[in-house]
Formats: structure tokens, C-alpha cells, sequence
């Protein structure tokens, strides 16, 4: 294909920012059209267009696979600046970025000459460039193409707005004015790992001073009847159908999948993915609960989500660039934060409303103050979280994160060769870390304190988490260590709860003391010596569940379940 300068369209009509990446923009000249019928269709073409082109010198038909990742800034500037860009790789080739502006040429458009074009005939202007599968500009090779972006997106992070998965049909004709390219695509659009749709394409590509030819083949192809004349681009019409599934709460939300589908032979990062993709659903789920706020349990199951995914970040670390991670992690910390701040005083609310049912009128009368109390800051922490649930921020790290999750490869380090990166051969070593920062605390268990056993129990949860995210790898006999981690886990939780309402407690009492009158305090200390005495009784009965985490029998059968992941 030959390309046109135009400096007037250029200079006039193309929206390019300041600085330019070149002093001339190529055009492309085409024909567009939406098949109706696409084995009628091939068939024709097959035979000559029915006959029509018999003796036209036709190259050889050659079909490929393309991936097409239309990208942009959160915040659409590319689009807002009237272009849209690409990573496109064939056939498991090199990947190129394209950047094309909006068609400038509408069906039947005047377009200067006094003649109008065909009904399927578009211009647009397009620059390309070497890119790679990252979403880093500043990671793509230098590029007229690279510098129109870098211009455009002033330094916003790139995501992956939707995929166009193609398998193309290409042939050329060698006509009057030039050469022409006939392309039949066949097309499914993606957001994320979810198809939204599929249809077929048929494009004409010509130098841009072939009208006559184009003329022609466009009176032959609209006879036929297997196709309507489309002037909007593949992108174009793949943006419709995103728009149309984002409207459909069906399609807002990732599905919940039942397990993370993780397999020995994954690569770690891909593994991590699957891990990190399901447990975001699990969050995005529970997110309208968490707002409508009926069931504080929805809450709970959100922040559960978030933490899941922070202990993944660390399992996985090691198959990630540090930066992502870093990036990753801290949006996920505020956001636990937030979720936290509420279910930390839903905790102390659902087990102070336990121990008042329990009381006479006169007794929960004398607590009441510092329910109350506890209930107010639980609504000024709720309307905090709200408030972030709603802002810009939080919705922009959704969907950067949902890109990342859905995108394969991205943010990965490229494992040297030699070096184990597959689950089946790092699975093992991950695990067993994991236990021996649990066994480190042998040495002090005897008289750990409150504080003390509560790290401990973070490190159990890390070995749970762990243990669950390989467990589809791992023999059936796995359940049964995570169920005694899970048991552990949950008494040192019990007593760290205890714990943490005895200290509130307290901080409340010293605080309003004065204020109270001496039925509330001696209530409210009563319910403080409740709590300091329940932490206790925890933590003296945690010694036998230690030992059974410790002892040679669970070791025996973690060693066991490791040796069989194939």
C-alpha cells in the first residue's frame, strides 16, 4: 500500500497536540461493510466476485490471527483528543501500536472535489510503532506512534479499555491504480477475559488515489446483498458493544468463580492472576451489600476479599516487578483500611449487644452509654468508607486493577531460563515458608503475650491463604491441614477480639469516667473484666492447638501433600 501526504489535513483537521511527531501523517483509503451472510460471502469471493474480476491478477488468500488491545488512560484521553489506539500482535509475532485518528470522511461526504464517495469509503489518519505487551509507554521502543501517546496521555497510566480477537482473511488485487488488499475478519470483542460479542467485517484497503477502483468494487460487492455498508471502524463498533454491557448489571461485575482454576503446569504469575482475578470478583460481589449496609456481613466478606488479595501480592511477589506490586498493595491496604475501620466496631458491637442480652434492665441500661458511643463511631467510619467507595480514586483502581487481573502477562518479570517459574516447581517452597514462619514462634510461645500471639496468627492466616490458593494442586488430604490452621487461626482471632474490646473499653472508661454516673461505670467495668478475662482464658488454651500445628504429625503431612504436587 502507498500513503498520501496531506499537510492541510494535518495542519487543519487532525487534532494533534503541540508537538508533532512528524511533519506528514499517512492516510489510508478504504471500504467497510458488515457481513450479513459470510459464507455467501466467501464463496463469491472465491470465485472471482462472481465472475466479475476474472483475469485480475489475485495474490495468494493467507489467513492470520490477530489480537487487537484498544488502550487508553482511565480517563479517555486518547479518545477526548480524537484518536484511538492499538497493541496489535499477529500470529503470536512482534507487537505493534497503531494510533488512528477519527474518520474524517463520512458516508457520501463532499469530499472537496466535488465528487461524493462511496457509501463505505472512510480516511483516517494512522502512525505506527514497535511496543511490547506492557502498558508502559515508556517501556515501547521509540516511535512517531510512542511520542503521539506520550503526548497525549501527559504521564496517566494506560489500560486495556477492550480485546478484538480476529482471524483475518487477506488477498491482493493487482488492479488499474494500484494494488488492493481484501480483508474478510472474522471478530469477537472481549472486556477482559468476558466476550461480549462477535461479527464479520469485510474491508477494501487502496492508495489513497484509487477512486475509480474502488468505485467499482464497491458497485460489485453492495449488489450482492451479503453485506451493509459500515462506515465505523472494528474499534467503534466494539465500543458499542462495551457500552451496551456496561449498562447491563449482568455484565459490570467479573463472575465469581468457584475456585481460581489453578494448574501445575501455570506459570507462577499466571497463577497469581487466577488468584487475585477471583478474589476481586469476591470484593466487587459484596460491594453493593457493604453500601446498602442492611447486612454488615457483606462488609466483612469484602474485607476478607481484600486481605486474601494482599496475602496473594505476597505468595506471588516473586512474579511480579516490584513497582506493580507496590501499587497494587498500597490501593488494597487503603481500601482495607477503610472496610476495616467499620468492621473492627462491628465486632465490638455484635459481642457487646451479646453480653447485654444477657443482663437484667438495670445492667443494660448501665452499658448503654458506651454502646452508644461505639454506634456513632461506626457511623462517622462508615460515611469515611462511602466516601471512598465513591471517589474518583477508588473507582479508577478498579478498573486498572481488572485490566491487570484480566491481562495476561502484565507486570510479570521474565523468569531467566533455568530458573523453576512453574506452581508444580515453586508451589513447594512457597508453602513451606510459610510454615516456618509460623514453627519461628516455638521459641517464645511460652509466654507470648496477647500482641505477640496476634502476629502469629497473621503468619497462620498467610499459611492458610497459602495452603488454599495451591489446594487445587495439592492431594485431597490438604483440607485437612488447612482446617487445623483454620482452627488456630480463629481461636488466637477470638482472643485477639477480646483483647482489642478490652482495650476500647478501657480508652472509653478513662475518657468519660467523670462524666458517667456510678451505675454505668461499675457496668461498663464489669464488662471490661469480662473481656480481660476472656483474652486470657485464650491464650492459656492455646497451647494444645499450637502443638498440633507443630507436631510431627502435621509436619509429616504437609511434607506428604508437598512431595505429590505434579
Amino acid at each position: 500500500m502507498t500513503w498520501e501526504r496531506d499537510e492541510d489535513l494535518e495542519a487543519e483537521v487532525l487534532p494533534l497536540p503541540k508537538r508533532r511527531p512528524e511533519k506528514s501523517i499517512p492516510r489510508e483509503v478504504e471500504l467497510k461493510y458488515l457481513v450479513r451472510d459470510l459464507e455467501a460471502l466467501r464463496s463469491w469471493l472465491a470465485n472471482d466476485w462472481g465472475g466479475a474480476l476474472d483475469g485480475v491478477e489475485s495474490g495468494n488468500e493467507r489467513t492470520i490471527e490477530v489480537e487487537d488491545r484498544y488502550i487508553d488512560t482511565a480517563y479517555g484521553a486518547l479518545d477526548e483528543a480524537g484518536f484511538g489506539a492499538r497493541l496489535r500482535r499477529e500470529d503470536r509475532g512482534p507487537i505493534t501500536l497503531t494510533v488512528k485518528s477519527v474518520s474524517h470522511d463520512r458516508p457520501g461526504e463532499d469530499r472537496g472535489d466535488g465528487a461524493k464517495g462511496p457509501q463505505a469509503l472512510s480516511r483516517r489518519v494512522e502512525v505506527e510503532g514497535p511496543a511490547n505487551d506492557r502498558l508502559d509507554p515508556d517501556l515501547w521502543p521509540p516511535s512517531a506512534a510512542r511520542e503521539l501517546v506520550n503526548e497525549v496521555r501527559d504521564g496517566a497510566r494506560m489500560r486495556t479499555l477492550f480485546t478484538i480477537n480476529q482471524r483475518r482473511e487477506k488477498r491482493t488485487l493487482a488492479l488499474d491504480e494500484g494494488p488492493v488488499l481484501v480483508t474478510l475478519d472474522r471478530v469477537a470483542v472481549f472486556r477482559g477475559a468476558r466476550p461480549l460479542s462477535s461479527f464479520s467485517v469485510l474491508e477494501v484497503e487502496a492508495p489513497p488515489r484509487s477512486g475509480a477502483d474502488l468505485r467499482r468494487l464497491a458497485g460489485l460487492i453492495e449488489a450482492t446483498g451479503f453485506v451493509v455498508p459500515e462506515p465505523r471502524s472494528k474499534e467503534e463498533i466494539a465500543r458499542h458493544y462495551v457500552a451496551q454491557a456496561l449498562e447491563d448489571p449482568a455484565h459490570r461485575l467479573p463472575r465469581v468463580p468457584a475456585s481460581p482454576g489453578v494448574r501445575a503446569d501455570d506459570p507462577l504469575g499466571e497463577a497469581g492472576r487466577k488468584v487475585l482475578r477471583m478474589h476481586l470478583a469476591r470484593m466487587l460481589q459484596f460491594e453493593a451489600g457493604t453500601r446498602s449496609g442492611e447486612d454488615p456481613e457483606d462488609l466483612h466478606k469484602m474485607r476478607v476479599a481484600t486481605r486474601r488479595m494482599r496475602a496473594a501480592w505476597r505468595v506471588f511477589e516473586g512474579a511480579y516487578r516490584r513497582k506493580v506490586r507496590r501499587r497494587y498493595v498500597r490501593e488494597l491496604r487503603g481500601i482495607a483500611g477503610a472496610l476495616g475501620e467499620v468492621r473492627d466496631i462491628d465486632v465490638l458491637l455484635e459481642h457487646l449487644d451479646a453480653y447485654m442480652a444477657q443482663l437484667p434492665a438495670p445492667g443494660r441500661a448501665g452499658v448503654e452509654p458506651l454502646r452508644s458511643a461505639w454506634r456513632q463511631q461506626r457511623e462517622v467510619a462508615r460515611k469515611r468508607l462511602i466516601a471512598r467507595l465513591d471517589s474518583r480514586q477508588y473507582r479508577e483502581f478498579v478498573d486498572d486493577y481488572l485490566d491487570f487481573t484480566e491481562s495476561p502477562r502484565e507486570g510479570e518479570i521474565v523468569t531467566p531460563l533455568g530458573q523453576p517459574s512453574l506452581v508444580r516447581d515453586t508451589a513447594g517452597s512457597l508453602i513451606l515458608a510459610a510454615y516456618e514462619r509460623v514453627r519461628a514462634y516455638e521459641t517464645i510461645i511460652a509466654w507470648a503475650d496477647v500482641r505477640t500471639l496476634h502476629a502469629l496468627r497473621i503468619e497462620g492466616k498467610r499459611l492458610r491463604y497459602t495452603l488454599e490458593y495451591f489446594s487445587e494442586v495439592l492431594p485431597v488430604t490438604s483440607r485437612g491441614l488447612i482446617t487445623q490452621v483454620t482452627e488456630m487461626q480463629d481461636h488466637l482471632g477470638q482472643m485477639n477480639d477480646a483483647d482489642v474490646a478490652a482495650r476500647a473499653t478501657r480508652d472509653w472508661l478513662n475518657l468519660n469516667a467523670p462524666m458517667l454516673p456510678a451505675r454505668s461505670r461499675e457496668a461498663v467495668g464489669l464488662y471490661l473484666d469480662s473481656r480481660e478475662a476472656d483474652a486470657e482464658r485464650l491464650r492459656r488454651a492455646f497451647r494444645p492447638l499450637w502443638r498440633r500445628i507443630t507436631g510431627r504429625a502435621f509436619r509429616k503431612a504437609l511434607g506428604s501433600a508437598i512431595t505429590q504436587i505434579e
